[in-house]
Formats: structure tokens, sequence, C-alpha cells
């Protein structure tokens, strides 16, 4: 398994060679290709909905002469349909869209095999990127040092819309109703009705367990 980066650590370098894909579009088209083309070597032309090219500054004229390399985080849901991610699962209403109105659940979080949160709460993240529709979601995110970030948000209804006002700039955690911390495997499971979820930006049913991994360098990008 590839070793996670350490703050110091070089990331990227020199081409190897040509493209193996050349590929437009968003960040769940991303995904697709982690999950078929593992390892492969991708020129990205991202549309304006591309989170993990806002956290690169990757954008659709840039040539690309230096290649990283990019985790993607793999969905095991309680339907059996897996999926594949490279920026963000969300579990519940999603940080930017979290209302008043949004009921919390009875939630355990396993993170790497041990018990990390059991409580009431409306939203899991796990992500390897740092942004969600352009707000600053996961400060910590990197899509590239081999770890799952995770968040776990019990903000009491009046904390909401405060949270979402300092989504922008990141200045929402540290915060005492969202608990953060990081992983390669998280196991989530859901007391009563499913929540829905959300991969990369696009819905994707409900669910009361849902495992994800994270999988290290699974496609190298020119940036």
């Amino acid at each position: 398994m590839t070793s996670p980066l350490r703050p110091g650590d070089p990331w990227g370098r020199a081409a190897s060679g040509p493209p193996d894909v050349d590929l437009a579009g968003d960040d769940s088209d991303l995904a697709a290709v982690a999950a078929s083309r593992r390892g492969a070597l991708v020129r990205f032309r991202p549309s304006p909905r591309s989170d993990i090219a806002r956290a690169l500054g990757l954008g659709p004229a840039i040539a690309g002469t230096t290649e990283v390399e990019i985790d993607a985080l793999a969905l095991e849901p309680d339907d059996g349909a897996a999926a594949c991610a490279v920026n963000a699962v969300v579990l519940g209403a999603p940080p930017d869209r979290l209302r008043w109105t949004a009921r919390a659940s009875d939630i355990t979080v396993r993170v790497d095999g041990r018990r990390w949160f059991r409580g009431r709460a409306t939203t899991v993240v796990v992500a390897s990127g740092q942004f969600l529709r352009g707000a600053d979601v996961v400060p910590r995110g990197h899509p590239g040092d081999g770890w799952a970030e995770v968040q776990v948000y019990a903000l009491p209804r009046r904390a909401r819309r405060p949270m979402r006002r300092r989504l922008a700039t990141g200045t929402h955690v540290p915060h005492p109703g969202i608990r953060g911390g990081r992983a390669r495997r998280v196991e989530v499971e859901v007391a009563g009705r499913g929540l829905a979820v959300e991969v990369d930006g696009r819905p994707r049913g409900r669910t009361t367990r849902l495992g994800v991994t994270l999988v290290p360098a699974a496609i190298r990008l020119l940036v």
C-alpha cells in the first residue's frame, strides 16, 4: 500500500509519457476512470462543477506537464451497488444545505475498525478532496495524501445557519458540534430510516449502512 504523504514530502513528478485517457467532465466522470482504469494517466479537462480541479487549480486550458497521484474512495452501500468517488461522499444533509429542518439520526461511525462516534447527527462527510460545490468544507483535505478526512455534523439547529455562512472560507471548523478526523476505512451505521447519499455531488439513493475505503494513488492526473 502506498504510504501517506508527510509534511514536506514532494507530490508530483514530470509526466512519464502521453496520457492514457483524455477526459472532459466533472468529478463523477473522473471517478468512473478511477474505478475502471486503476493507475491510468489522465488529462482532465474539468467542467466548472469539478471540485477536484478547484483544489488543484486545474483549468481546461492547462497543458499538464506534471503528474500527481490522486486517491479515490471506494463505496460499499447496503444495497451492494459499489461506487467510486474522487472528491467527497456525504451521508445525510450536505453541510452547504444543512437547514434548521434537517432531523438528526442515531449514527455510529467506525474509523479503521474502532468506534469513533456514536450519537445523534445529521451528516457524515468522508472526503479525499477539500471543496464541495465550491465551499471549503474540508480545509485539511488533500486529494493525494493517502488519507480520507471524516466529519460528523451534530450541530444544534440554531448553529446551522452560522455554520453555512462560514463554509466558503473554511472557518466553520473547528467547532464543538463538528467532529473531525482522518482514516483509511470508514464504516457508518444509521438506526432507523436510511439517509440520502451524495457521491461527488450527485445523489445516489439512501442507505442505513455505508463503508468507504480509501484507494491510494488510484489514478495519475496531469496538472
